[in-house]
């Protein structure tokens, strides 16, 4: 009993200082911040005319070149845009451009948020070719650009160059790879906040050829699905039917096998000679493409061996004139907002089933429901007095695009958002900062 006392004194000594260690433990809780990112529009070009579609006139803005930093309302559902590009606070709904050269063609694309890389699978750099690259830098410091060119002719010599702060470079794509008919290009951002855009204009001599706004695919794949491809059906001589190009490039080292899968009203077949097409690595290569279908929109299926950027150059007729669009892949459908005022697109939906739920909320502020429900394809109108809609529910594996007809050409955007809500780790102070 001698040692009794200081041994229960020690084991009590040692217990209270295992529980005071357990106990100081620094909290690991953290806090973090969502919000979407400020989405950048294309700055109007000369001779041509552009708006954008808002969904709200409490939309924040300001204009690229300003050195404010302050932002104010647009106070409209449509705004003109004279000349430079627009950087939006959109809180995650997405606005759409429509540009246009009178007598001559449109288009129209989404406005977005910074990209570290872009594919643009359309336009020339042949004489006919007016086609323009618009890199814009949204950035508080400059940024440094690659741009990368593959055309029938394989890969032409990588091009780098530099864009200043809050301001955009405008670069014709002839001189990536002059005299070439077909293009592809890969624009990777080095440093900056970087958006791209490509307008590609043709013309004969005097005569306009259309034109089209091509919208950009993120990365190369071994399956897209492109949901909205325009099929006028002959009428009469100046209406005849709409012509068809598949654009593929297989940008690895490896050549690719590629399998092509019309989806229509009329049926899903694989046309004659697009099973298991071989697809020359690092080579532009085009197709005809011609379904003998009765339905004026369908979709195409691709799937490859080896990743793959694709698109699909449609002719069209508007008001007696020639146009066309470039109609490029979407990502499968979720929740989302996107402004439409003064534009009503036709959105086809492709999928095995379909089953889509839509709010429409008119000018007036009125919202209307919709459910759209099928297989393989559906289709849309939205009201001429829309200002936007909602996806708040999508069947899996289901895309979509729209198109859009006004008295100057012909266009199409995939429908996906411009910007993705990002979650950010807020900074927690540490009193062990002060006091190590």
């Amino acid at each position: 009993m001698k040692f009794s006392r200081p041994l229960q004194f020690l084991a009590g000594l040692f217990v209270a200082l295992t529980i005071a260690t357990l106990l100081d433990v620094t909290s690991t809780s953290k806090n973090y911040s969502e919000s979407f990112p400020a989405v950048v529009c294309p700055p109007t070009l000369p001779g041509l005319a552009s708006q954008v579609s808002f969904s709200s006139r409490k939309t924040q803005f300001q204009r690229l070149q300003d050195r404010s930093t302050k932002t104010l309302p647009v106070k409209v559902l449509r705004l003109p845009v004279i000349k430079d590009s627009l950087v939006i606070n959109g809180n995650g709904s997405t606005p759409v451009v429509w540009q246009s050269r009178t007598g001559s063609w449109a288009g129209g694309t989404l406005c977005s948020g910074p990209a570290a890389s872009q594919w643009f699978v359309g336009a020339s750099a042949d004489l006919t070719s007016r086609g323009r690259l618009i890199i814009v830098n949204s950035g508080l410091s400059s940024a440094v650009v690659d741009i990368q060119a593959y055309t029938e002719n394989g890969k032409q010599p990588l091009k780098t160059i530099s864009v200043a702060a809050k301001n955009f470079a405008n670069l014709s794509v002839v001189t990536f790879a002059p005299g070439d008919k077909t293009l592809a290009l890969h624009v990777i951002a080095r440093s900056g906040r970087i958006n791209s855009f490509v307008i590609d204009e043709q013309v004969k001599g005097l005569k306009t050829l259309g034109g089209d706004i091509v919208n950009p695919i993120e990365f190369a794949a071994k399956e897209f699905v492109i949901p909205a491809i325009p099929n006028q059906l002959a009428r009469n001589s100046r209406t005849p039917a709409s012509a068809h190009t598949l654009r593929i490039l297989t940008p690895g080292e490896i050549d690719a096998n590629v399998t092509v899968e019309v989806v229509s009203a009329d049926g899903v077949f694989i046309p004659v000679g697009f099973n298991s097409r071989s697809i020359s690595a690092g080579i532009v290569t085009e197709f005809s493409l011609a379904p003998n279908i009765s339905a004026t929109a369908f979709a195409l299926r691709v799937k490859s061996s080896e990743p793959i950027v694709v698109s699909v150059q449609s002719s069209v007729v508007v008001s007696g004139r020639s146009d066309f669009a470039w109609i490029t892949p979407a990502p499968a459908l979720t929740p989302l907002v996107m402004a439409i005022t003064g534009l009503s697109p036709q959105v086809v939906f492709a999928g095995e089933k379909i089953a889509v739920a839509l709010e429409v909320t008119l000018i007036n502020g009125d919202v209307i429901r919709r459910n759209i429900t099928g297989t393989d394809i559906a289709t849309w109108r939205a009201p001429a007095n829309a200002r936007s809609f909602s996806i708040t529910q999508s069947s899996n594996s289901t895309y979509a695009g729209a198109l859009v007809s006004s008295v100057n050409g012909y266009g199409y955007f995939p429908i996906q958002p411009g910007s993705v809500l990002t979650k950010i780790e807020k900074p927690a102070s540490n009193i062990r900062v002060l006091n190590p």
